[in-house]
C-alpha cells in the first residue's frame, strides 16, 4: 500500500458517482477538495462519519472546501446511501479501485484477529494545485469535521 502523503501531487483520476455522473480530479482545480474514503456505505462507522460531515457542510464550504466520499460500493449502494442520509456531496463508486488504488488506501487490514484486503479509513485535504495539504490517517468518525477545521 503506497499511500498520498502530505506534498504528493495527487495523479488525474476519475470515477462514476451514485448517479453515473463522471467526476474527474480535474473537475475540482482551484479549489479545495476533502476526499474521505470509508470501507462500506451503510454501515454504522461510515454512516457516522458522513453524517457528521453533512452536518458540518455548509462550515466547511464557508471555508472553502468541497466534498467527495470513496468506497467500493455500487453505483446502487452509493445512491441509497445519499438519498438516506440527504448527502450534498457526491458519493464515487469505485468499484474497480482506481481511486482507492490512487490515493494508496487499498490494502491488509486486520480486525479481530483476522487478516483481509479492504478499504483504509482516511481522508486526504487537496490544494486547488492538487497538492495533499493534509492527510487523515485516524478518522474520528463521530466528529470528523473537527479534524478538517482545525
Amino acid at each position: 500500500m503506497n499511500t498520498l502523503k502530505v506534498g504528493d501531487k495527487v495523479p488525474a483520476f476519475f470515477a462514476k458517482d451514485q448517479d453515473g455522473n463522471t467526476i474527474n480530479l480535474s473537475d475540482y482545480e482551484g479549489k479545495k477538495l476533502i476526499v474521505f474514503f470509508y470501507p462500506a456505505a451503510n454501515t454504522p462507522g461510515c454512516t457516522l462519519e458522513a453524517c457528521n460531515l453533512r452536518d458540518n457542510y455548509a462550515e466547511l464550504q464557508s471555508q472553502g472546501y468541497e466534498l467527495l466520499g470513496v468506497s467500493a460500493d455500487s453505483q446502487k449502494k452509493q445512491s441509497n446511501f445519499k438519498k438516506k442520509y440527504d448527502f450534498p456531496f457526491p458519493l464515487l463508486a469505485d468499484e474497480d479501485h482506481t481511486v482507492l488504488n490512487t490515493f494508496g488506501v487499498w490494502g491488509r487490514k486486520k480486525f479481530m484477529g483476522r487478516e483481509y484486503d479492504g478499504i483504509h479509513r482516511k481522508t486526504f485535504v487537496i490544494d486547488g494545485d492538487g497538492t495533499v495539504t493534509k492527510v487523515i490517517d485516524k478518522v474520528k468518525t463521530k466528529d470528523h469535521a473537527a479534524q478538517l477545521l482545525d
